[in-house]
């Protein structure tokens, strides 16, 4: 099998399989047309990433997902529904199954960590705070924070670059959501962290069963935790499948992405 990407126009029917399913997904910003008739689908409870160069709309497109965009043309289904029709109360309902992991994690420095990671039940909800630090300190734990001394108190700055994207994710999962989205995780990160952060979402997508987005331009990470890769590029996506298929294609962008990582083929997965 080699890597393809989905017929646009393709009928979309409720398929458990995926989570969500994009269909000729289009937007302009003025002269500048950016998605160009995006067909992508995202496998449920799975790590799916997709990958592209600068300025090919990567962003753009994760923000069509969870409806902070509108798109000019196509259809984005969610378990099976059209949501670009949605009004601003069904959308508000349909964002909390997703869980945002920002670039820079996006923390309030104003804010200590327990302070942070508690801010969307804060918002959302009416909870005691016994109720909420119960929450806050089991995701600590499971994301190994709890030992790290004098942790809920500490403010971002104190925090090194690997506690800044755990706390993000720890607030990204506080509420609970089917769908984490990631937004280049890895930037600006050394290898080292690079490595943590990649077994970070790996681990999350195991332990808690949510279907992963991770837009990225690292190809060692890419290949390292992908179970499913698409590429975006002149506004549509080129390639999609699986590490081996995606390594095998001759898509020329994406040899170029491949061969200036200096990888070789990716271990299948188990």
């Amino acid at each position: 099998m080699t890597a393809s990407n989905p017929s646009s126009g393709e009928s979309v029917r409720r398929d458990e399989r995926w989570q969500i399913q994009v269909r000729g997904l289009h937007k302009t910003f003025g002269p500048q047309h950016v998605l160009r008739g995006v067909d992508l689908d995202i496998e449920r409870g799975r790590t799916n990433i997709i990958i592209g160069g600068s300025g090919q709309g990567k962003s753009v497109l994760m923000k069509h997902l969870m409806g902070l965009l509108k798109p000019d043309a196509g259809q984005i289904f969610v378990d099976g529904e059209d949501v670009v029709p949605f009004n601003d109360r069904e959308m508000g309902k349909l964002r909390r199954k997703f869980g945002m992991v920002f670039q820079y994690a996006a923390l309030f420095d104003s804010m200590n960590v327990v302070e942070n990671i508690a801010f969307p039940l804060l918002e959302r909800y009416k909870l005691s705070r016994a109720e909420i630090m119960e929450r806050v300190r089991d995701l600590l734990q499971r994301l190994d924070l709890a030992d790290v001394a004098g942790i809920e108190q500490k403010f971002p700055p104190e925090l090194s670059g690997g506690q800044r994207k755990r706390v993000g994710l720890a607030r990204a999962l506080i509420d609970r959501p089917e769908i984490l989205l990631y937004d280049e995780p890895t930037t600006g990160l050394d290898p080292v962290a690079v490595k943590n952060v990649d077994e970070m979402i790996r681990r999350t997508a195991d332990e808690f069963g949510v279907t992963s987005v991770v837009i990225s331009h690292d190809m060692a990470s890419t290949f390292r935790i992908g179970d499913r890769i698409s590429m975006l590029a002149e506004g549509r996506i080129m390639v999609t499948g699986t590490p081996q298929e995606v390594f095998a294609s001759r898509f020329p962008t994406l040899r170029e992405f491949v061969e200036t990582s200096g990888l070789v083929a990716p271990g299948a997965r188990g």
